[in-house]
Order: structure tokens, then C-alpha cells, then sequence
């Protein structure tokens, strides 16, 4: 089995540790691939058949899709790949040659083997890169294809709102992907304790990745502009059995980081402080991991603001921090100051996709 799976933009690697540490407790063999066909945000995993015993000593054949579904902290969608193609020259192509390229390819698949005639099915489209054909016209040509293939063997059913099976339709640049999303319609960063919003909330999904680039190791944590709690929850959600913060200015905020986090089943895990992060020294003595999304964009009113919140910041950050910090910005350059002039060394930095920006992400010392 190829599972193509989804992830943000600059976590291939981590989001490919997680699935190879996943898999590994299957006992089967596997391969884990980053950027497959250089196609970046995406992990192909190649599975062999898995299986498990049943409560009654039985032996049976377990989902792998279904399994990283209900497990992984890292990855955005599951999909049982069919096909994959790369299209030299697509994005050059008038609509109608692209469109044909593509449903030409899509009619010679096997799609009979990963859905039964009497299913209803849909197809969802994504599409990245310059082209001049949209994720529409995809998704139109492609529904085409596989109808026209399953009339072979009865009456197919479409059901664009409530399907049985959902094709995933894919067009990255010149390369193209088909396969069947198993996650559903709601993508896994999309947690279900999230019942307060902060408008410009993480992904739950990066906040993951932070913690990993952080490697707490059971020693005290704060994320010191915590919003509505993501990181710290998730921080909680993994069982971690040393203190976790999370400082908030706002009551607002830290309210709904409150009720997210009773929502989750972990508030009693984390220690909500409504606070100042440029007075840090002033909540805690010291602290062995800091991890936030810092403030930049919708999450501060005026710009011209942040080079000296981020002075100040990390001004108390050095006063109290023991081991490791990891932080996201879109102000590299502010950043990269406050840093610098307040003796921290950047031991790691990348990019990381977020929100339709690529965000700084750093790791300090």
C-alpha cells in the first residue's frame, strides 16, 4: 500500500520521524519518503499488509490508513494513493489540452478496486502552482473519468455532499496525484477540543512540530503568548509529566485557552497565568523549555511595535530560560536582533508554512 500523506510546508521531516516511529510498532515493513516526486508539504509511505489480534485471539487485517488517522499529531490527510503522474509542461498547457492530459490518465485507472459501483463517491480537488485550469475544472474532469470507468461494471452514484468514498485529486506544479482521502472532508489539524477560537490561532499540527524541534524532556515548559492554549494543550495531550504554562496578556484569550483546554480533557494539567510576556522573570524564576507563536500580523495591532516587544521579551526570556526555546515570527529581522543582543545563540532555523505565509522558525539556546 502507497500512502500519500499531507502535512504543512517545511515539517517533511519531522512529520516523516513521526510516521516511521508510528509504523515501526506494526512489525511490518515500510518505507518513508520526504517530498515525493519533490512535491513539498507531502510524505509518501510505502506498507505492507498489517495485522492484529482481536479479543477473541483472532487474527485480523488492520487499516494502516486508519491508524495513522487516529494517531499522528503531525500530518493533515491520509490518502490511499492510486496514482501518480507527473505532467511536463501542464501549467504551460491551454484548459482544455491540460484537462484532457489529465482525464486521459485518470480513465485508464483501476478505480473499480478502491470503490464498490453501488458507493457513492465525490471528488475533492486541491491545486498549487500556475496554472490555467482551476481545483473546478479538476475536480469536473476527474468526477468524469471515474464515472464513465465504474459505468463499466453498473450504475455509479455521485454524492457531492454525503459520499461513501472520497477521490483526492491533486495538481502540484507539473505533478499530479489521485488516490482516496480516508481522513474525510475535515482535515486532522482541525482538532475537536477547539472550542474557542483565537483569531490568529496555530495549527495544531506546527504546534506539534515546535515541540518536537524543542525536545522537552520532562523539565518545566511555558508558552509565554499562549492565545487559546494550542501548543500547551497539545504539549498536555501527549501525557507530558512536567509543568506546563501558559501566559496570556489578554482575559479574553485566556479564557477561551481555558475552556479549549477542559474541552480537551487537560485542564488540569496546565497552569493558565494571565500575564505579561515582557515581564516573564516576574511569573516564573526559571523555566527549562519556551515555546510560542510570537506576535506579528493579525496578533498585534501596529507593526512598528514588535521590534522592541521582541526586545523586551526576550530581554526576560534570558533571564529565566534553562535549556531550549522555539519560536515562530514572519519578523525575521526583529527576531534575529532580539536574539542576538540578548546573548541567545540560533542553533536551527527553518521555514514553515502557515496561514498561506512561510514562517521563521527558530531554535535558541
Amino acid at each position: 500500500m502507497r500512502l500519500l500523506l499531507t502535512t504543512s510546508k517545511g515539517m517533511e521531516d519531522i512529520a516523516k520521524g513521526e510516521v516511521e516511529n508510528l509504523l515501526s510498532g506494526l512489525g511490518v515493513p515500510f518505507r518513508v519518503e520526504e517530498k515525493p516526486l519533490g512535491v513539498e508539504g507531502r510524505v509518501l509511505a510505502e506498507v505492507g499488509e498489517a495485522f492484529y489480534t482481536d479479543e477473541k485471539g483472532r487474527k485480523r487485517e488492520l487499516s494502516v490508513s486508519t491508524y495513522l488517522n487516529e494517531r499522528s499529531r503531525l500530518l493533515h490527510r491520509v490518502i490511499v494513493e492510486i496514482a501518480s503522474e507527473r505532467f511536463e509542461g501542464i501549467g504551460g498547457d491551454e484548459p482544455d489540452l491540460a484537462l484532457r492530459r489529465i482525464e486521459e490518465f485518470v480513465s485508464e485507472l483501476p478505480v473499480e478496486r478502491y470503490v464498490k459501483v453501488s458507493e457513492p463517491f465525490a471528488v475533492r480537488s486541491f491545486r498549487k502552482g500556475e496554472h490555467k485550469i482551476t481545483s473546478l475544472d479538476i475536480s469536473k474532469k476527474v468526477g468524469k473519468a471515474i464515472f464513465e470507468r465504474l459505468e463499466r461494471f453498473g450504475r455509479p452514484k455521485v454524492n457531492l455532499d454525503h459520499p461513501a468514498v472520497i477521490f483526492r485529486a491533486e495538481l502540484i506544479g507539473d505533478v499530479f496525484f489521485l488516490g482516496i482521502d480516508t481522513t474525510g472532508d475535515s482535515s486532522l489539524h482541525k482538532r475537536p477540543w477547539r472550542v474557542y477560537d483565537h483569531p490568529a490561532h496555530l495549527k495544531a499540527s506546527i504546534a506539534n512540530a515546535l515541540i518536537e524541534l524543542a525536545r522537552p524532556d520532562g523539565g518545566s515548559f511555558v508558552d509565554p503568548f499562549c492565545g487559546s492554549g494550542t501548543i500547551p494543550i497539545e504539549l498536555a495531550l501527549r501525557s507530558y509529566e512536567g509543568r506546563i504554562l501558559g501566559l496570556e496578556k489578554y482575559r479574553k484569550h485566556l479564557r477561551g485557552a481555558e475552556m479549549n483546554a477542559l474541552s480537551a480533557g487537560v485542564m488540569g494539567r496546565i497552569e493558565f497565568l494571565l500575564g505579561d510576556a515582557t515581564r516573564l522573570s516576574e511569573y516564573v524564576e526559571s523555566v527549562d523549555f519556551a515555546v510560542s507563536n510570537l506576535p506579528y500580523g493579525l496578533k498585534i495591532g501596529r507593526k512598528s511595535m514588535i521590534p522592541g516587544l521582541y526586545m523586551d521579551f526576550f530581554g526576560e526570556l534570558a533571564k529565566v530560560l534553562e535549556k531550549r526555546g522555539v519560536f515562530i515570527t514572519t519578523e525575521k529581522r526583529a527576531i534575529e536582533e532580539a536574539i542576538t543582543e540578548n546573548g541567545f545563540e540560533i542553533k536551527h532555523h527553518r521555514l514553515i508554512g502557515h496561514g498561506g505565509l512561510m514562517v521563521h522558525t527558530y531554535i535558541i539556546e
